[in-house]
């Protein structure tokens, strides 16, 4: 549960003076093995400008790692929607099936595919095309666990890795989702637009890549695609 084990104010207080409170010349010589007596007043001086570099280069450092970390992120997300783009995602397939394979964790995928979405972009304009990805991302993002991972694959495609999860699991997720958003009409510019998308989804299969999963992931939604149009026609 979020919060749970945090430390007391008055604790972070003392840890945050602490780790504020500068540095004794006596310490620093300690560690550097100068004896206290060598400490004359050109030495502390020297260490004093020491000290001043270390702790510059410190804070340049983490500031340097923060902004690479925010350049990374930007790097790995989608242009328009606020989910991994394909490379990324390609990249955390990878790892979670090298994950899956070596501790025998079940993990699977699902590949999501919206229908009809040319329809929506000559219909209604390309902003509306827009609004509808930025819906089902946000969809999807909202209703899977903080473990599982969603990436846009392409245009119109996107795919989610459910960790610790097998075949079973990933049908019913995608199921799931599938009649969430089919549920919930996207109103834009005064027009009710139903957004559906085909979802398919397989377990991991020990010795493939990434892209052998996408592959089978793409062919198993296109196969539940058929079946759910002949049996709609049927009906």
């Amino acid at each position: 549960m979020r919060g749970a084990g945090s430390p007391s104010r008055a604790s972070a207080a003392g840890s945050a003076s602490a780790a504020s409170a500068p540095r004794q010349i006596s310490d620093t010589a300690s560690i550097m093995g100068i004896p206290e007596a060598e400490v004359t007043p050109k030495v502390r001086d020297a260490l004093m400008t020491l000290m001043s570099e270390v702790d510059a280069l410190r804070k340049e450092l983490t500031t340097m790692r923060g902004r690479l970390d925010a350049v990374q992120q930007e790097a790995d997300t989608d242009s328009l929607v606020p989910v991994l783009n394909r490379r990324a995602f390609v990249r955390e397939l990878s790892r979670m099936i090298s994950f899956s394979e070596r501790y025998g964790a079940p993990a699977s995928l699902v590949f999501i595919d919206l229908n009809n979405f040319k329809t929506v972009n000559d219909t209604y304009g390309h902003a509306a095309g827009d609004a509808v990805l930025e819906y089902v991302a946000g969809a999807l993002v909202e209703h899977v666990r903080e473990s599982d991972i969603v990436g846009r694959i392409g245009g119109d495609e996107f795919a989610v890795i459910l960790a610790q999860a097998n075949e079973a699991d990933a049908m019913e997720k995608a199921e799931s989702l599938m009649h969430l958003i089919a549920d919930t009409p996207l109103e834009i510019m005064g027009h009710k637009i139903g957004v559906s998308v085909s979802p398919g989804a397989v377990a991991f299969k020990p010795g493939e890549d990434a892209a052998t999963a996408l592959a089978r992931a793409d062919e198993a939604m296109y196969v539940a695609k058929r079946r759910r149009q002949e049996s709609e026609k049927k009906s």
